[in-house]
């Protein structure tokens, strides 16, 4: 019958922070899970990330700024988000649904979906660190928000006020000196605030931390595995099954679906209609002349900087492209170009770890996760930039929900057949 066949046994697709923290939570309620990945751990976009825990930031992509913003996407390659001009007619149609949520009521009414999800993810990941070894450990820190000018921050502000609404906390303090919170920003930023109360990690470490801790209470990862159907479950055993590319089925009680951007392949046969897209994010790592301590935020450019292994990591840009296409430089440039001018004491030229990953983004800007129409299918995916920051939450509330058969409360908006 295979590996996982049995009752209270879970095999997760996917090995990435979503994907893990749901075989772990799992484990947590006597579970034996298999965690299968064609890659391995954090080998999507759970490694290049910039690693931000900041419930603060966990917002809804589609905001009113993008009617001034959206049409630069479809005709600047090196805008901030870009939308590459093909004939694509999903992807058009995708577009053109994402954009219908960029009004205040929608605004509102997604952030007031994800308020839940944002307010449970920090005390999800308080009990990984229980168990993770120190140097893995969440880190909290202050964070650096600058702009060029007090005129930038307006849309920054409105978002604070947004998410404090619906009952987060953001305590801001202005700065009148970087040189010890972010002495990389140069002369030419006029304004910057701290914000308290948030943390981050290094993620690609992270995750593989939280991998090892699966297989270390018993859990299996099968690595260089790639799925190729899910099935619900039927039959005698009533056990859902999983399909590999080497022609061996995989059985368990429970299946759930979380491989990131791919997760349509295997997940639209189980009646989850809500398209789901590559919103590609690119990063790279540099040196600096002082070392960087705090993750530094400019949102009028859309970058996130953290520090990462003893370097810089530079994060940024929406690109909606296929998963699987190469990185393009030309977004990397970009990059650089709107970073450049804002930093001294940067090493551009000293560049490592260029990286481009796929983020999966829903056009409602709320993750998929619960049950699906086959019985014992789940899926957990959807996450758009915050998969790293709502994974160990959103593995809390599944493991709930399979394991009771009640929603909890912060995932009750987030039902893949919606």
């Amino acid at each position: 019958m295979g590996t996982g066949a049995g009752r209270n046994t879970a095999i997760i697709v996917g090995a990435g922070m979503v994907g893990l923290a749901t075989a772990w939570y799992l484990q947590e309620r006597g579970y034996e899970v298999t965690v299968v990945d064609k890659k391995g751990p954090a080998a999507g976009s759970s490694w290049g990330n910039a690693g931000w825990l900041t419930p603060a930031k966990i917002l809804p992509l589609a905001d009113t700024s993008l009617w001034l913003y959206g049409p630069t996407a479809l005709v600047d390659p090196d805008a901030a988000l870009s939308v590459p001009p093909r004939l694509d007619p999903g992807m058009w149609a995708f577009f053109a649904r994402f954009m219908s949520y960029a009004t205040p009521r929608g605004w509102d009414r997604t952030m007031a979906a994800l308020a839940p999800l944002a307010q449970a993810s920090l005390s999800a990941f308080d009990v990984l660190d229980d168990v993770l070894p120190a140097e893995h450990r969440t880190r909290a820190v202050p964070f650096v928000a600058a702009f060029e000018k007090r005129s930038e921050s307006e849309g920054f502000f409105s978002e604070i006020e947004g998410v404090r609404h619906h009952g987060l906390t953001a305590d801001l303090e202005e700065l009148t000196d970087l040189s010890e919170y972010a002495p990389m920003l140069s002369e030419r930023v006029s304004v910057a605030y701290k914000l308290e109360g948030q943390r981050f990690i290094e993620p690609g470490h992270y995750v593989e931390a939280l991998a090892r801790s699966v297989e270390e209470r018993g859990g299996r990862l099968r690595t260089g595995e790639t799925v190729t159907r899910v099935r619900g479950a039927s039959g005698a055993d009533r056990l859902a099954r999983v399909e590999l590319a080497s022609g061996e089925d995989l059985s368990a009680e429970h299946v759930v679906i979380a491989n990131g951007a791919w997760l349509p392949s295997l997940a639209r046969e189980h009646g989850v209609r809500l398209p789901v897209r590559a919103g590609r994010g690119y990063s790279f790592s540099v040196a600096t002349s002082t070392p960087a301590r705090y993750p530094v935020y400019l949102p009028y450019h859309r970058l996130a900087c953290t520090p990462y292994e003893g370097r810089f990591r530079i994060a940024g840009t929406m690109e909606f492209r296929g998963p699987d296409e190469p990185l393009h430089p030309r977004r990397i440039e970009a990059i650089i170009r709107n970073a450049e001018p804002l930093m001294r004491g940067v090493d551009f030229e000293d560049r490592r770890d260029e990286w481009v990953g796929s983020r999966p983004v829903t056009p409602d800007g709320l993750p998929l996760v619960g049950r699906t129409a086959s019985p014992g299918v789940y899926v957990a995916g959807g996450h758009g930039m915050w998969g790293i920051a709502l994974g160990p939450a959103t593995g809390r509330a599944l493991a709930e929900l399979i394991d009771t058969r009640g929603v909890p409360a912060e995932i009750e908006a987030c039902s893949p057949l919606r």
